[in-house]
């Protein structure tokens, strides 16, 4: 049964689940809340982790090594309890070594939080135990309330942009991208970039992406060195905005399906770790 870890200092308190190593809630010391509480009207989900891939595989599967394996969209790693290896005033560890058919691997992945001031640093790392090399990816599902409505909110970027986004079809990308804006400081959000899915940015330079208000003076500074794609999703309708660093971009469409050649993917070697971290920073004053 899953049960909540909290963590907390004086300007943040976060509720995490075991049940895929989820946040829940992010409590500001005044009480407001800063997470999507997951209305099921729109989407249950509040701040999923993905792993060992992250969005969908072209007919939901890979091949490595000649052999064909299974996978669902976003992995598994949100679907199943993980172990709390470490729980402390401030900081909590979570530890997964679940073995699916579609990840056959021995591993260790561990989902780390902790709390520096008004900022949560996650760091995800995963240790190779096996005897032979694997492939996976890693990224974050985060989804942070827009009290006031979607198109009170623009997305800041570190530095100027091209917003070049890849089209879906379905769970699948386009390899042609489309030029939204040349030279973009910033993103203000409209509902209509939501209809179809998501907007999915696979070539930022910017590794640092600010949520502005126009009817608040508090803002949420995600920081993802380490992480190459960006993705920004919504349903129509509802108050949040998902921020998603992820290592990987869905599948091409007519992507070969090897998952050593998908971009993005980690390539660990028996007895090698990886880590990759993104720090969320709560800031209320302009």
């Amino acid at each position: 049964m899953s049960q909540l870890i909290t963590i907390s200092n004086a300007d943040l308190r976060v509720d995490i689940s075991t049940r895929g190593a989820e946040m829940q809630s992010v409590l500001e010391r005044d009480g407001t809340q800063r997470l999507w509480q997951g209305d099921p009207k729109y989407w249950t989900g509040r701040a999923p982790i993905m792993f060992p891939v992250c969005g969908g595989l072209r007919e939901d599967a890979y091949y490595l090594d000649g052999e064909r394996y299974e996978m669902p969209k976003h992995g598994f790693a949100r679907t199943v309890e993980w172990t709390v290896e470490r729980a402390e005033k401030d900081c909590a560890v979570f530890l997964l070594t679940e073995q699916r058919p579609g990840f056959p691997f021995r591993y260790e992945f561990r989902a780390a939080y902790r709390l520096d001031g008004a900022s949560i640093v996650i760091t995800y790392s995963v240790m190779n135990l096996d005897d032979r090399p694997f492939w996976y990816s890693v990224g974050s599902h985060e989804a942070w309330a827009t009290p006031g409505g979607l198109e009170a909110y623009t997305v800041e970027f570190a530095q100027p942009e091209t917003l070049a986004v890849s089209e879906l079809v379905g769970n699948l990308i386009k390899r042609e991208p489309v030029i939204m804006a040349e030279c973009a400081a910033e993103l203000p959000l409209k509902t209509a970039y939501f209809a179809v899915d998501a907007l999915v940015f696979p070539s930022l330079k910017s590794r640092s992406v600010t949520l502005k208000s126009s009817v608040s003076a508090r803002r949420i500074r995600v920081d993802y060195d380490g992480m190459d794609v960006l993705m920004l999703w919504t349903k129509p309708g509802a108050d949040y905005i998902c921020i998603e660093p992820w290592c990987n971009a869905p599948d091409y469409v007519d992507a070969d399906m090897q998952i050593a050649h998908k971009p993005g993917m980690i390539r660990l070697q028996p007895g090698e770790c990886a880590e990759r971290t993104h720090t969320v920073t709560f800031l209320s004053q302009l």
